[in-house]
């Protein structure tokens, strides 16, 4: 064959090879709202920057005349690319080929890239849209899951490996996303479940569609499964392309830096208003945050979910941070099982990548109740204690109102080696709120007064102005300043500054045994 033919071979085979399955199986994936496999890398990655390996990759499947039906590339693409200049790995699922479905030879891709991935330090992005396991090679595809579970457990705290659903995920296909560290799903056209509503409704008499058992806002807002979702398949991809531009390449590094377009120096004397006179009265802590991060923009993870406490990545002085909130606007921001491990997700993975920690603390206490105390709120609170406790990353905390009983020392308290916690006036930390504390240690005084009330309301004030203040905390070097709400930002700033190097360890072990 002349030379001119083999360029001509090669060009015609990576022709058929970038069709997937089909110019009429695209068409299909085009009218559900969905796009192709390669549509979505090339609209995640930088212009021209995508490089596809093994896009020639066949089966090896005989069974039930599978060795008739091969396509180029299997049911997945993977290579490497850019986003905003930096090297990222990818491999996206190709509905348009036996429906995405994993057979051994689409999982040895997967694994070839996830390893590619690990040994050269850049982040992972799986964008998934798959039927689940291909049955026809039977326990070979399940091997597969087996050999991408194992690299997803490799790859944990070495890289940040992002998932995107971006169609169907059942199964054993939802494992994979699971034990990565972000999960983003397409609204209307994307869902997760172990098994499907015709399953349940067989085994349970349960009836139930896709997108009410396992949809985008269902993961969101009630499982707390994924952590981000968008309206469509662009809005996703810009979402994760801001995510990662917050976060390093691997647990070596530190996170990117951007030039700061913010005073560093900023003030606001509005904060002084926001925290309420009256301690029963809600406010929305974002109004502390929006104000404080550089451009009063704050990236929510979970923003759906856990409303009691929020989560998510910030800039001071073009530095990226995590920030750790309780939401007074919300079960008045005490901890639940759901705001616990929400918060201890989200605290352990800013420590795997070098992401400083900014708490901001408001909480009455646990949220009190048989339905916590029998789902297992001691072990689940238990979890965000751990996941501060072993973060060696800077941890700042301000409190901003009540910090009271387990809960306070919970939020990164100096006791659980926090390296700069700061209060505002406002600030009242104690064993538990006033009225708690007067009705059990001053009871009989209160009933023999002449007005109980009375009595009762001034025993309170004196408590919250004596017991209750920030000043009894300061005395004992538990909070290391008291500060005005308007040098929130310069204080922040000036401390990171000051623990940039900051350099600690957890004792050698084999590895911790996190209360799970």
């Amino acid at each position: 064959m002349a030379n001119k033919d083999k360029i001509q071979t090669l060009i015609e085979k990576t022709a058929e090879a970038e069709l997937g399955g089909g110019q009429d199986r695209i068409d299909v994936q085009h009218q559900k709202g969905k796009w192709t496999a390669r549509e979505r890398i090339h609209n995640l990655l930088d212009q021209d920057s995508f490089e596809e390996i093994d896009k020639f990759v066949l089966h090896q499947s005989t069974d039930f005349g599978m060795d008739k039906k091969r396509f180029p590339g299997d049911g997945v693409v993977t290579g490497f690319g850019r986003i905003n200049g930096r090297p990222v790995y990818v491999f996206a699922q190709d509905f348009t080929i036996f429906g995405g479905s994993l057979s051994l030879t689409v999982s040895d891709k997967i694994c070839k890239v996830m390893d590619l991935a690990r040994r050269n330090g850049a982040p992972l992005i799986g964008l998934n849209d798959s039927g689940g396991a291909r049955i026809q090679e039977g326990v070979s595809s399940l091997a597969g899951y087996g050999n991408i579970f194992m690299r997803n457990v490799l790859n944990s705290g070495v890289i940040p490996q992002i998932s995107a659903i971006m169609g169907p995920a059942a199964g054993g296909a939802v494992y994979s996303p699971a034990l990565t560290d972000f999960i983003f799903m397409v609204e209307k056209t994307s869902y997760m479940f172990i098994t499907g509503p015709q399953v349940i409704k067989a085994v349970t008499h349960e009836e139930v569609t896709p997108e009410k058992l396992g949809g985008a806002l269902t993961h969101n807002a009630t499982s707390g499964v994924a952590h981000f979702s968008g309206k469509d398949n662009q809005t996703v991809l810009t979402m994760i392309r801001e995510l990662l531009s917050f976060l390093p390449q691997n647990y070596r590094e530190k996170p990117p830096c951007v030039e700061p377009t913010d005073d560093p120096g900023r003030t606001d004397m509005e904060l002084r208003e926001v925290v309420p006179e009256s301690p029963q009265q809600p406010y929305d802590i974002r109004r502390i945050i929006d104000s404080v991060v550089d451009d009063h923009y704050f990236f929510e993870v979970q923003a759906r979910h856990a409303l009691n406490i929020i989560v998510g990545f910030a800039r001071l002085n073009g530095h990226p941070v995590g920030v750790v909130a309780n939401q007074p606007s919300f079960l008045a921001g005490c901890l639940d099982i759901n705001a616990s491990i929400k918060g201890a997700r989200f605290v352990r993975f800013c420590d795997c990548f070098n992401i400083p920690l900014i708490t901001f603390c408001d909480v009455p206490g646990f949220l009190p109740g048989t339905t916590q105390e029998y789902g297992g709120i001691i072990k689940h609170g238990a979890k965000l204690i751990y996941a501060y406790c072993e973060a060696v990353v800077p941890k700042i905390t301000v409190i901003t109102r009540k910090a009271y009983g387990g809960a306070y020392i919970v939020m990164s308290s100096k006791h659980l080696w926090g390296d700069i916690n700061y209060a505002y006036p406002t600030a009242e930390i104690a064993v538990m709120g006033p009225e708690g504390a007067v009705n059990i240690v001053f009871k009989k005084e209160i009933s023999a007064a002449e007005d109980p009330e009375k009595k009762a309301a001034e025993m309170i004030e004196e408590y919250r102005n004596t017991f209750a203040s920030p000043y009894r905390a300061a005395e004992r070097g538990y909070i290391d300043e008291i500060i005005l709400p308007e040098q929130t930002r310069p204080k922040l700033i000036n401390a990171l500054e000051f623990l940039k190097n900051k350099q600690e360890r957890m004792p050698a072990k084999k590895h911790d045994n996190l209360p799970l």
